[in-house]
């Protein structure tokens, strides 16, 4: 019955900067040992292009695994473009959106930056280009200041709903 198999699944993570996406991430990655790509990462320390990390993400989604993506999905467009190389390549991507309130955020990135001016900086253009997700994405949303068990439990009952749609 192969029709049956289930397809790999792609979990895009994104949120404000400073949210708690490369946390929740890594952990999520770690306890179902799944490869996890930080792409702003990646793209930042290679100088890539938006075409070269396009090209990134297909060749990880030869792997056919299931993946976490965190990182360069800002905008709808952006999600839309990584979603199509996805499920080209076979994939169920579901997207996740970490929201942290503002004054968390603000602390985390004057602790992180260790410059109030920086931070400041950084947290205008980012979420200057920050879009929400729009219904049609089907987000799972999460609280950035939610313990990873719970926000584990609530990604996992929200990939099961996505089975179902």
């Amino acid at each position: 019955m192969e029709g049956n198999k289930l397809k790999p699944r792609a979990l895009l993570v994104f949120g404000a900067p400073c949210s708690g996406k490369t946390t929740f991430a890594q952990k999520f990655a770690k306890r179902f040992d799944l490869a996890c790509y930080n792409l702003d990462e990646i793209r930042e320390e290679n100088r890539l292009t938006r075409k070269n990390i396009a090209l990134i993400i297909a060749l990880i989604a030869r792997t056919g695994k299931t993946i976490i993506l965190e990182g360069c999905l800002d905008t709808e467009k952006d999600r839309n473009e990584v979603r199509k190389i996805l499920m080209t390549a076979g994939y169920d991507p579901s997207l996740i959106w970490i929201q942290t309130d503002v004054a968390t955020i603000k602390s985390r990135m004057k602790m992180k930056y260790k410059s109030v001016a920086k931070a400041k900086d950084i947290y205008d253009t980012s979420v200057q280009n920050l879009e929400a997700p729009s219904e049609v994405e089907h987000p799972i949303i999460l609280s950035g200041k939610h313990t990873f068990e719970t926000q584990s439990k609530h990604v996992l009952s929200g990939l099961a709903d996505a089975l179902k749609r």
